[in-house]
């Protein structure tokens, strides 16, 4: 029996140790709290059948509605995402081409993308049989380059937009124009840009076919679903890739639970005010600044910006001048001491750790902050 006061029990009674993330909305780490709205309506979904395809079908239509785009679906998290996009521009709904993946021969089966666009996910798109060209160097893409790439055997062009993440590609729109001019479509993945919520119509704006989000991140629904919108006729081509059918995404199902709680999260979600919430991440971001700005040798600050800090976040940067433990071994105190593991935010950078305020409530800033001093000042 699990007490009803110590949410945290349910893991402890596994061996397993509690963890407090701040690291922003990391699947790793568990992704993001779920709303507890969110968990109603899942709750009262799993006690009532329903049709489907009749579910998919409204999830679409509120989908689309928030994205400005043509149709919608929920998926798989974000990697399923990917995986239908890629099944949807090689084999679109012909049944027979759908059978045969990941065989693509004699179909369009590559996709093209920016070599500074390169992440560990783009296998998803391989999975399917498609294979991936890559154009430009190490820093950047230029317009002739996509260009020369683009033959008979291109399906698509993909597009990463992420944080910290190559700050001199192309433009989404002018990739657009050209994907455009030779009737091709660009996918994008933007699973991690949301907030801001105005980036949920932006990708579409600028001319993205299809573009995903992660469900169960700032979104805050259920950690195994992901948003996929776009032109309706690749909406349908990837819905008919997907579970239930009986094609390549098969075992990428979604629950009836998790559809509704996706769409609850998101309805929930677009209605929030994003200027009070940023007011509250800053205030707690801001506490850990505050306890941390007077250690020498470090930069403390509170970012917070568009592109690559997305909520209000503290943001620490260990100088030239700093005498105490490395990095790496702050990161590792954090996550491997206490009755609680922490996990920081790490990937600004080789010198710089943060403190993601999303899944913080106001007593684990505390933990946080507490942990951190002890870990920073600790004598190799």
């Amino acid at each position: 029996m699990v007490p009803s006061n110590d949410r945290a029990a349910v893991y402890r009674t596994l061996g397993v140790k509690p963890a407090i993330t701040a690291s922003g909305p990391t699947t790793a780490y568990g992704g993001t709290k779920l709303r507890p709205e969110v968990h109603a309506a899942m709750n009262a979904a799993s006690q009532v059948m329903v049709d489907m395809a009749e579910l998919n079908d409204a999830a679409g239509d509120v989908i689309a509605r928030h994205t400005g785009a043509e149709a919608g679906m929920v998926t798989s998290g974000s990697a399923g995402a990917l995986v239908l996009q890629a099944a949807a521009v090689v084999a679109g709904a012909d049944k027979a081409q759908m059978k045969r993946l990941p065989d693509t021969t004699g179909m369009k089966n590559e996709i093209i993308i920016h070599n500074l666009h390169r992440f560990p996910y783009d296998q998803c798109y391989t999975s399917v049989g498609a294979k991936l060209v890559g154009v430009g160097d190490f820093l950047r893409c230029l317009p002739w380059e996509l260009e020369s790439a683009i033959n008979e055997n291109t399906a698509a062009i993909a597009y990463l937009v992420a944080p910290f993440v190559a700050p001199y590609a192309m433009p989404l729109p002018e990739v657009a124009e050209i994907a455009h001019a030779h009737k091709l479509p660009v996918i994008v993945d933007a699973a991690s840009m949301v907030p801001p919520r105005e980036n949920l119509t932006r990708y579409i704006n600028e001319g993205a076919d299809m573009v995903i989000f992660s469900g169960g991140k700032a979104i805050r629904g259920p950690q195994g679903t992901g948003i996929l919108a776009g032109r309706k006729d690749l909406i349908e081509a990837a819905r008919a890739n997907g579970s239930p059918n009986q094609f390549i995404g098969r075992g990428m199902k979604v629950t009836k639970e998790e559809v509704v709680g996706l769409v609850e999260a998101l309805n929930t979600f677009v209605t929030e005010d994003e200027d009070a919430e940023n007011a509250a991440f800053r205030a707690k971001s801001q506490r850990v600044v505050d306890a941390l700005i007077e250690m020498p040798g470090l930069d403390v600050e509170v970012r917070h910006n568009k592109k690559d800090w997305l909520i209000p976040s503290a943001v620490i940067r260990f100088t030239d001048d700093w005498a105490g433990p490395s990095r790496e071994n702050v990161l590792k105190g954090m996550e491997n001491g206490g009755d609680t593991k922490i996990f920081l935010h790490w990937l600004a950078g080789p010198d710089t750790l943060a403190v993601d305020p999303l899944n913080l409530d106001d007593d684990e800033v505390e933990v946080v902050i507490s942990r951190l001093r002890e870990e920073l000042l600790r004598n190799e």
